[in-house]
């Protein structure tokens, strides 16, 4: 007796274009999972103004790790904040200077930024901190708080300001990580591409 399997036709060799059509429905799941992940994890901001001047410069686009994977902000750390009572809640990047449960401390006569004591070393600023905005030094950061400055501290509005104080942990939208793409600083300069890299 022929068995079943003699009697079951040959399966015909898929054509080339029916290949490729696989080949391209899989590819556009897996370019979606990479969207989803992506979008989760990062963001991508421009920087508007010259406060972060010359660590940053008007029009760079910045690679955010988001906030719903950073959670920690360290001090030293670039980030980018949405505060509602500001501007209506625009991103603004700064500096974090000293987290909940530290000191702050400005002399502003010789510009220097101390956190418990300890003068800091700045090399990332565009000149000493001699501009006061209204906040009372020394200022002990709340919990659940940062204090944040600007690298160009001649112009930045920051946690100097009372209208912008001392910033929730909440209110951080990511941590700037990547200079994907180098800004003319309204024109002043060409585009540097030497510039791109990761932010410190």
């Amino acid at each position: 007796m022929a068995s079943e399997g003699r009697n079951k036709p040959a399966e015909k060799p898929r054509s080339w274009q029916k290949n490729m059509l696989l080949y391209f429905h899989d590819l556009i799941y897996m370019l979606m999972i990479i969207l989803v992940i992506f979008l989760l994890m990062f963001r991508i901001i421009v920087v508007s103004g010259s406060s972060m001047y010359s660590t940053l410069w008007d029009g760079d686009y910045l690679l955010l790790l988001s906030n719903t994977f950073y959670h920690d902000p360290q001090p030293g750390d670039v980030v980018v904040i949405s505060k509602e009572s500001f501007k209506d809640g625009e991103p603004i990047v700064k500096r974090v200077i000293a987290t909940e449960g530290q000191t702050v401390d400005i002399d502003f006569e010789s510009g220097v930024v101390y956190v418990d004591g300890q003068a800091l070393e700045e090399d990332y600023i565009s000149g000493p901190t001699t501009t006061s905005g209204g906040t009372v030094f020394p200022l002990t950061v709340e919990e659940g708080c940062i204090f944040v400055l600007g690298d160009n501290r001649a112009v930045s509005l920051d946690s100097r300001y009372t209208e912008i104080g001392q910033i929730d942990t909440r209110q951080v939208l990511g941590k700037a990580i990547f200079l994907m793409l180098p800004g003319t600083h309204e024109g002043e300069h060409s585009r540097d591409f030497r510039r791109m890299g990761v932010v410190e």
